[in-house]
């Protein structure tokens, strides 16, 4: 019964039945507009139903998301984009997923060195993916990085500073009523740090 729905195929072409319905769905434009437009719909409309700019109502937000969904989907740059960034991101994920068993493995996962590290590695394969996806779009050229270097790493350099300021900035807990902060990402202490 299932024979002919997963017959896959070794060699030259992948995927068998699933493959003929992948490239079926793709001529019918599945992957470059319905896929696309539901990703815009949703984010948009979940991101007027949070912030409530226009209050409850939810139908009126709704139709935002729908214009804003379609008017993307006007031009092709938004399929281009999306077919570039989305295989560039599920690699990027699988490098990180790779980084994080391998440091389950082989270091120590509580230590804070470890852990900026794996930051600063997935903040690197992000830039990256960026990069790359802006340099085949032709977002950027290779002469204005050559150009620009010096100014965009002071303005990484102020960025990473600043974040650090943050994160180091847990208060002593005199003027406030929220209790102690341990950084932006780790959310307030729940309990008083004894002094």
């Amino acid at each position: 019964m299932f024979e002919h729905f997963l017959s896959f195929q070794f060699g030259g072409f992948y995927g068998g039945e699933i493959g003929n319905l992948l490239a079926y769905w793709e001529q019918l434009g599945v992957f470059s507009y319905l896929l696309p437009f539901l990703l815009i719909f949703a984010v948009v409309f979940g991101i007027f139903t949070k912030i409530k700019v226009l209050g409850e109502n939810r139908t009126l937000n709704a139709v935002i998301a729908l214009v804003v969904g379609l008017l993307a989907l006007q031009f092709e740059l938004v399929p281009i984009f999306f077919s570039e960034i989305f295989p560039r991101v599920g690699v990027a994920i699988a490098i990180i997923l790779v980084l994080l068993v391998l440091t389950g493995l082989f270091l120590d996962p509580d230590n804070k060195a470890v852990n900026w590290g794996l930051l600063v590695a997935a903040g690197i394969i992000f830039f990256s993916v960026l990069i790359k996806t802006a340099g085949y779009l032709g977002w950027y050229s290779a002469y204005w990085w050559y150009v620009n270097w010096p100014s965009i790493l002071i303005g990484v350099v102020v960025i990473v500073i600043f974040f650090a300021i943050i994160s180091s900035a847990g208060g002593s807990g005199t003027g406030g009523s929220h209790g102690d902060y341990r950084g932006f990402w780790a959310g307030p202490v729940t309990k008083p740090l004894k002094t």
